[in-house]
């Protein structure tokens, strides 16, 4: 079991940015495969990117490709989604999710944060 704990959501204008944290607790950890996903209003929870947590090799997805960034800090056991440029329809929850294989679908990740709001103003 691992617990996940998200924080850093908020209300943001387009054009800025946000960094989200994932604290990740529990035992060996560093055996998954760390996802985010997001979810707007009325839609399928679609994948951003995933990172394996041993390697820290991020893999991004093209939607947000060139503005988000997944990165790991061992030392806080905490994985990272940094937004910038932010635009209104990245407006949705977003979440942190734990698996152990690199895949784009939240069917393939056993564990969730709570998710948080990011909401994007223009």
């Amino acid at each position: 079991q691992v617990q996940l704990v998200e924080s850093g959501g908020g209300l943001v204008q387009a054009g800025g940015s946000l960094r989200l944290s994932c604290a990740v607790t529990g035992r060996s950890f560093s055996s998954y495969v760390m996802g985010w996903f997001r979810q707007g209003t009325g839609k399928e929870r679609e994948f951003v990117g995933n990172i394996r947590w041993s390697s820290g090799i991020p893999v991004h997805a093209d939607s947000v490709r060139g503005r988000f960034t997944i990165s790991r800090d061992n030392a806080e056991n905490t994985v990272y989604l940094q937004m910038n440029s932010l635009k209104s329809e990245d407006t949705a929850v977003y979440y942190c999710a734990a698996g152990y294989v690199r895949a784009a679908s939240p069917r393939d990740y056993a564990y969730w944060g709570q998710g948080t709001q990011v909401t994007v103003s223009s």
